[in-house]
């Protein structure tokens, strides 16, 4: 084989590899920040607490009860706490 065929496999290879890395990465990511997001516009852009980040991750893990808890003894609303949690696991 020659040893521009193998750098070219390679190459392609290692590509493949990191792009599939960088596709499933944001994934959770953008699942927690769903759940900020919705719970940051009802705060009319002020930025959310930690308690709020703790509380989407838990919804992100598909625990819905405790991220509404979480979120409503933070002082989200209950509707907009409901609506939150429910785009975290997506």
């Amino acid at each position: 084989m020659r040893t521009s065929t193998r750098i070219a496999g390679a190459l392609t290879g290692l590509t493949l590899a990191l792009g599939g890395a960088a596709f499933a990465a944001p994934a959770a990511h953008a699942d927690v920040s769903s759940c900020i997001n919705q719970v940051e516009r009802e705060l009319q852009g002020g930025e959310a607490p930690q308690s709020v980040r703790t509380a989407c991750g838990a919804g992100v893990s598909g625990d819905h009860a405790k991220c509404v808890s979480g979120l409503t003894a933070g002082g989200v609303t209950n509707g907009t706490a409901v609506s939150a949690c429910r785009v975290a696991p997506e």
